[in-house]
């Protein structure tokens, strides 16, 4: 029955056009590490021991940080339209095995030699695959042994993946780089940004000049011979110097005005916002139907706003903030206004009227608080880099549009929730298998991160959500607003796709708060924010949680809904932050 069930998978396998090894082999260098070191192999944070082990004298062992999960990786030459099976025994908490590019596998936990396995098949010219185990960020050291890649081995004699580039220096117009040397034969090394060789170097060492000021870049490195190139290391981020001040304070307070509707909170003139605002969001400006992108804004009228003042009043009390130093912005969406920009004609319409909208009042800006369903991803829309959702591509061009008319000065923000921007570590929704909303914000932020002022994702109304520690976070506590700043400041692999969300700078980034315990789900005492800023800013306090991202020292600032709701209970927000962001270094 056996042979029969083997026969019926390889005439499977066949029919599909892919090659099935007429019997299987071993294919990786030093699999079982006898040789007692790492040879063949490509480690950070990686030794050989003498104990524990599974098998044999010798075994990996990672040592883990919290800034490094200690991966270790050997690039193997292969067969096009192979089929292969990756297998490795390891110990330890969050140990993964996989294939860069490809499929991986993981176990939570295993006290003892645990085996891992799985199964991948090489793409139609494809000649290498890198294959890595690695831990996770703050948890102990790992072991593992006995490593097996079971398929053909293809020509050898092409060198290993170089390790992970780190940025050495960078200028207005340059980033430098700087990495370790690839194993085997090596002729030189190319430098990748995403799919195009940027620069190909004989050393380890790179500078990319002719860059724009104030601009983000993601590079990889490959090493390559005569006889072919290595796989690609992980990729690492830069950022080039020359970015233009906007004017606002280094640690901002931001809030949302009522400015177009009333509810329990009660309504406040723009002349009575307090100066401790370094920020005012309009709250709301509205499509005039989901599609149309014609976004318009009405004031609270005085049959809803008792108290509200004329047009006149109103523009000469933004001159007034603008005056001492404060920036306020048009915000476009909310809970209820739900933005499609479907067609170029929607875009078009979007820019048109947000543009009158900002004109008229003379706004420094825009926030996007796009909520509900105004953002998804089309099945297969998988790389955030290069998105071909219609409602993804239509507003990206609207605000790089926007941004290119007002220029350097103009104010960006964005304040997704975290199903929109951190969920995407787990569910991406052009991966299809959920809902198609999750990590949607990703194209968006990363296409506009050179023009972003203030990234202030809502750590409220929110379920439990994953961090980088992959634990799950509940709202309403220091390690909440902890574990999901840092993500936006580290990076992380977007689920499903094989491709890593860079972070963002820290004077980008803010968090996003309600005023008071009426205002919304997750309301956080002000002890427990300052624990948080801590640990953001200052690397402190931070309790069980070990920051991937590093200290933030220029984080910018905390952002709630709302300045009405703060005032309808006294000011408890702003006086109980404004301070502290004002003494913060």
């Amino acid at each position: 029955m056996r042979a029969r069930w083997l026969a019926v998978v390889v005439g499977v396998l066949l029919a599909a056009g892919v090659t099935v090894p007429a019997q299987a082999a071993n294919i990786l260098s030093n699999p079982g590490f006898e040789s007692g070191s790492l040879s063949g192999w490509s480690c950070s944070g990686g030794s050989v021991v003498s104990s524990p082990t599974r098998s044999g004298g010798f075994a990996l062992n990672g040592a883990v940080t919290s800034s490094d999960y200690a991966q270790c990786s050997q690039t193997v030459s292969v067969q096009p339209n192979t089929a292969y099976t990756l297998s490795g025994w390891v110990r330890g908490s969050y140990v993964y095995l996989g294939v860069t590019g490809g499929s991986s596998t993981w176990t939570p936990s295993a006290a003892s030699f645990t085996q891992l396995s799985l199964s991948f098949t090489t793409g139609a010219s494809q000649t290498s695959a890198q294959i890595y185990v690695h831990g996770w960020y703050g948890q102990p050291a790992y072991q593992a042994d006995d490593f097996s890649l079971d398929g053909p081995g293809g020509t050898p004699g092409a060198p290993t993946a170089p390790g992970t580039p780190t940025v050495t220096s960078a200028t207005n117009s340059a980033i430098s780089l700087s990495w370790s040397a690839a194993t085997g034969t090596v002729t030189g090394y190319r430098v990748y940004e995403d799919a195009s060789v940027v620069q190909t170097v004989t050393g380890t060492t790179a500078t990319i000049r002719g860059l724009a000021a104030c601009s983000s870049h993601s590079y990889s490195v490959a090493a390559y011979n005569s006889v072919g190139e290595s796989a690609r290391s992980a990729a690492t981020s830069g950022t080039t110097g020359g970015c233009t001040s906007t004017g606002l304070a280094k640690h901002a307070l931001i809030g949302y005005v009522h400015a177009s509707f009333a509810n329990g909170s009660g309504y406040v003139r723009m002349a009575d916002v307090p100066d401790q605002w370094d920020i005012i969001d309009l709250a709301f400006g509205e499509p005039t139907s989901v599609t149309s992108g014609d976004i318009r804004f009405n004031r609270c009228p005085a049959s809803e706003c008792p108290n509200v003042e004329s047009d006149a009043e109103f523009i000469a009390a933004i001159r007034a903030k603008q005056a001492a130093g404060k920036k306020v912005l048009i915000s476009i969406g909310g809970a209820n206004g739900q933005v499609q920009l479907t067609t170029t004609a929607a875009r078009d319409a979007f820019v048109s009227s947000v543009s009158a909208i900002i004109d008229r009042y003379g706004l420094d800006g825009l926030d996007i608080d796009f909520e509900g369903h105004s953002l998804y991803l089309n099945a297969g829309d998988t790389d955030f880099r290069n998105p071909t959702t219609p409602v993804i591509v239509n507003l990206i061009s609207a605000l790089k549009t926007l941004k290119a008319k007002y220029g350097s000065g103009f104010v960006l923000t964005m304040a997704p929730e975290t199903f929109f921007v951190q969920v995407g570590y787990q569910f991406y929704g052009g991966a299809g298998g959920g809902d198609n909303r999750t990590g949607s914000y990703l194209p968006i932020i990363h296409a506009l991160r050179d023009s972003l002022t203030v990234l202030h994702v809502q750590d409220y109304n929110s379920g439990p959500v994953m961090g980088l520690d992959n634990q799950y976070h509940n709202m309403g506590g220091a390690d909440f607003h902890i574990a999901m700043t840092d993500m936006v400041k580290a990076g992380f692999p977007v689920a499903n796709t094989g491709q890593t969300f860079p972070g963002l700078r820290d004077d980008q980034i803010g968090i996003g708060l309600p005023a008071a315990v009426s205002a919304g789900n997750g309301y956080t005492a002000p002890a427990a924010v300052h624990q948080a800023l801590d640990c953001l800013v200052k690397g402190q306090n931070c309790g069980g949680y070990s920051l991937r991202g590093g200290a933030s020292p220029g984080f910018r600032g905390l952002m709630t809904w709302s300045i009405n709701w703060d005032h309808y209970y006294n000011w408890e927000f702003q006086n109980n932050h404004a301070p502290y962001l004002d003494a913060l270094p």
